[in-house]
């Protein structure tokens, strides 16, 4: 069934019906329900395939993640999935590049013809970011930076986030702090962990316990082991995501008989789902989602209908959104629209 069928049938152009089925594209109301009519009655669908070759755009964005383990990055993948469509563009995923650059699955994202990038929990050799410039294929990294100008990138702020959460933990009254890491050459562990040392030292604190998570719930429970087992324990541990966090929480709990927060204060980072369940209740800096995932379309959009793919940077703020796994300062604390956030400044 071809397009000119539908027209025929229809008794109208053969661009009427290329027009009705082209999102935002000018036709009258009664000429669509006339197309649509008989579209339904002969079968016809519209070949994508068919209408890349002509636009020479597959409409199909790829989006490579590491891993989904995290639930940040399902939440991720939801939005993604909502402000693509509403652009009329497909999602297209793929996974399993944990611990290296994504460059092997690069040929597999050129046989879909796809026309954007977006890397998440990954991160892109220099050669294949090169590669991608050349080819004019617009990529984003999504809470991810590199020390290359040449890809566009979307993140927070994580080295304020990390020093914000140490402000907050001596406020509380800590005198000994612990740091489980996710991959070691990741951006955001790496800012993450920076902003809280810093933070910590313009307080006069220079000793951190230091364990690997690397993103992983078995490792982040090793390294929970480990940390809470010496005879140094310390009152609290920044944990660099709030899926290691939970781990932490219930090996600290029911391995140790540990009670949260009154012996130990956990904070994590991202605000996922189980951090704002009652029986954990994480201490969490938020990252804004939604605005993050706006700025990564928008970024797309721009370049693929410019045609011009200069490295874009946006860089986002968060809050740290207060619960009950840590010890609270006495001041600092204000609750806005229902959430308890730490902005001692707002209280000074």
């Amino acid at each position: 069934m071809t397009s000119s069928q539908v027209a025929e049938h229809a008794g109208v152009s053969q661009s009427a019906v290329s027009r009705t089925f082209t999102p935002g594209a000018s036709i009258s109301s009664k000429t669509r329900a006339k197309v649509l009519a008989s579209a339904k009655e002969l079968g016809y669908r519209p070949n994508a395939i068919a209408r890349s070759l002509i636009t020479n755009r597959s409409r199909i964005i790829a989006v490579v993640m590491a891993y989904l383990e995290n639930l940040f990055y399902p939440d991720v993948l939801e939005e993604l999935g909502r402000r693509l469509a509403a652009e009329d563009y497909h999602l297209l995923l793929f996974t399993g590049f944990m611990d290296r650059d994504s460059d092997p699955v690069f040929d597999q994202l050129m046989q879909y013809r796809v026309d954007g990038i977006i890397l998440a929990s990954t991160s892109l050799s220099s050669d294949l970011s090169e590669e991608c410039a050349t080819a004019g294929i617009p990529v984003v990294l999504f809470n991810r930076t590199t020390q290359r100008d040449a890809v566009s990138s979307v993140t927070t702020r994580n080295r304020d986030g990390g020093r914000k959460i140490a402000e907050f933990l001596v406020a509380g009254g800590h005198k000994s702090f612990g740091y489980i890491a996710g991959l070691e050459n990741s951006s955001t562990n790496r800012d993450r962990f920076l902003g809280f040392a810093e933070g910590l030292q313009a307080h006069g604190f220079t000793d951190i316990a230091l364990g690997k998570g690397n993103y992983s719930r078995p490792d982040a429970e090793a390294a929970a082991r480990d940390m809470l087992s010496g005879p140094d324990r310390p009152e609290a541990i920044f944990v660099a995501n709030d899926h290691m966090a939970v781990a932490v929480m219930d090996v600290a709990r029911h391995e140790f008989g540990i009670a949260v927060p009154e012996q130990l204060s956990i904070v994590g980072y991202d605000d996922v789902g189980p951090a704002r369940w009652t029986s954990y209740g994480i201490t969490t800096m938020s990252q804004p989602l939604k605005k993050m995932v706006e700025a990564t379309v928008d970024i797309l959009m721009d370049q693929i209908t410019s045609g011009d793919i200069e490295a874009e940077h946006r860089i986002l703020s968060g809050e740290l959104v207060v619960r009950t796994s840590a010890r609270l300062p006495r001041t600092g604390i204000v609750d806005i629209d229902g959430r308890k956030l730490y902005r001692p400044k707002d209280t000074a």
